[in-house]
């Protein structure tokens, strides 16, 4: 049986509204996640919120840039309906009512979601959310912006760190080194077993994203137990756990075509 570590990209975010205390209290009632993984952003009043993408439009029924409106504005909004009418009213929640939520429950990695123009504060103010709530041992802060890493270095050392990148450079390790990270979050289909064995045993923990295909869970579940599994869909996850080793490939692609 796999035994890797659940991260649930969003909250449960394949059946409740991504970044939402819904789709986070659904993630809590699995005991399969371990790890819940969110977006963090700054309202234009300096308050980190749960967000993904830098405009309002997919997820809320809001408009223009989330870095432009303040928090009394983004949690006006509604950023549930989008999903689907029973969770009209979810709001956009702040990082400290998530910490708050999950204390003691799960660990949470907080994407910090910005770009190199925007990420000044954003790390400072995420750290002190978690230093209110006393859960410096369980988070990790981590961002495709290198500036955003090392903001959080100065801010918050004591802060786990880790770098996302949908790539392998020649000069990751140097990167990782740099930034002071000892968590690589890594895009599914660039790895094999040889790359995440041996990152392992330099002593970074890796997780990668996102993955919602059973066979692809079991496959890269398989290549160690310490590869962290981040997933839209932690009940695949579950069912993924529970299936027999099966090899041929007529049984997957007639039952695990999804």
């Amino acid at each position: 049986m796999l035994n890797n570590r659940c991260v649930a990209h969003r909250g449960f975010s394949g059946a409740a509204p991504e970044n939402t205390l819904a789709a986070i209290r659904l993630a809590m009632k699995m005991p399969e996640v371990e790890w819940i993984e969110i977006d963090v952003q700054l309202s234009s009043d300096g308050v980190p919120v749960l967000i993904h993408d830098f405009t309002l439009g997919r997820t809320t029924n809001g408009r223009g840039a989330v870095r432009e409106h303040t928090l009394h504005k983004l949690q006006s909004l509604d950023a549930g309906r989008w999903k689907s009418r029973i969770f009209s009213g979810e709001s956009i929640p702040t990082l400290e009512q998530v910490l708050s939520e999950v204390r003691g429950r799960l660990k949470i990695n907080i994407e910090l979601k910005t770009t190199a123009e925007w990420h000044a504060g954003l790390a400072s103010a995420a750290a002190e959310a978690v230093r209110m709530q006393g859960m410096e041992n369980e988070v990790i802060f981590t961002s495709f912006e290198p500036l955003a890493l090392l903001e959080a270095r100065d801010a918050a050392p004591e802060i786990r760190r880790g770098l996302i990148i949908d790539s392998r450079p020649a000069d990751l390790s140097a990167r990782l080194e740099e930034y002071g990270c000892t968590l690589l979050s890594i895009g599914h289909s660039r790895v094999d077993t040889a790359f995440v064995r041996s990152t392992i045993e330099q002593g970074i923990d890796m997780m990668v994203w996102t993955v919602d295909n059973l066979r692809r869970m079991r496959e890269l579940g398989s290549m160690h137990p310490e590869l962290m599994i981040c997933t839209n869909r932690p009940d695949r996850w579950l069912l993924a756990k529970k299936l027999p080793a099966v090899r041929e490939r007529s049984f997957w692609r007639r039952w695990l075509g999804f």
